[in-house]
């Protein structure tokens, strides 16, 4: 999957730099959506060898992945919505917003875009959803690498703030200890509202 075979294809018909997008975190009770957008360089010499779908790989590989990948890309960003903006807009346009703001705070200007999915955004230059792209797609696949480890961290640092949670070891993801947490003490700053109806009985954690 690193070879980056998709990219070539758009270079070979006159597009210079192709950017990757992908989300992760669309599903979690609590934390942001994380979105990043990447560029990487097509000379054989700078290849990253092992880029794939980030939920297919160690935690460990993936962040030797993104460093390699900060190190390589020609341009990349990352950016997040939080809860607040999630349950105010929805899910899928505060992923849509966010895949948008990481494209255009790219250092590179695009004039390609492909979005992991089936995810039309409000961009200029053309671009193309393709489903699993993570999977297919070089660019795309390190741009799910970048959010993943950009979010775990981000989770990491949220659980020392509030340790009752778990956030280190769940990201935010509805498991049954997490559940449970939310029953006990009620919700935090960080937490989807609009996720949480079933089992919130309105307390928040001050």
């Amino acid at each position: 999957m690193d070879l980056l075979t998709i990219e070539r294809e758009y270079f070979a018909k006159g597009f210079s730099a192709v950017a990757g997008v992908d989300e992760v975190g669309r599903g979690p009770l609590a934390g942001p959506v994380v979105c990043a957008a990447v560029i990487l360089p097509l000379e054989e010499e700078k290849r990253i060898a092992g880029i794939d779908d980030s939920k297919k790989l160690s935690a460990k590989k993936r962040e030797l992945l993104a460093s390699q990948i900060r190190e390589t890309a020609r341009a990349f960003a990352i950016c997040e919505v939080g809860a607040e903006e999630i349950d105010r807009i929805n899910i899928l346009q505060a992923t849509r917003l966010c895949m948008k703001r990481a494209v255009e705070s790219l250092g590179v200007s695009p004039d390609m875009v492909l979005t992991d999915g089936n995810m039309t955004l409000e961009l200029s230059c053309p671009q193309k959803s393709i489903v699993k792209g993570d999977a297919l797609v070089c660019s795309i696949g390190a741009a799910s690498i970048l959010a993943k480890v950009y979010r775990d961290e981000l989770m990491r640092e949220y659980a020392k703030e509030f340790p009752e949670y778990g956030f280190e070891k769940h990201v935010g993801y509805g498991t049954a200890a997490h559940i449970q947490a939310i029953r006990e003490y009620g919700i935090c700053r960080i937490h989807r509202k609009t996720f949480v109806t079933k089992f919130w009985d309105g307390r928040v954690r001050t």
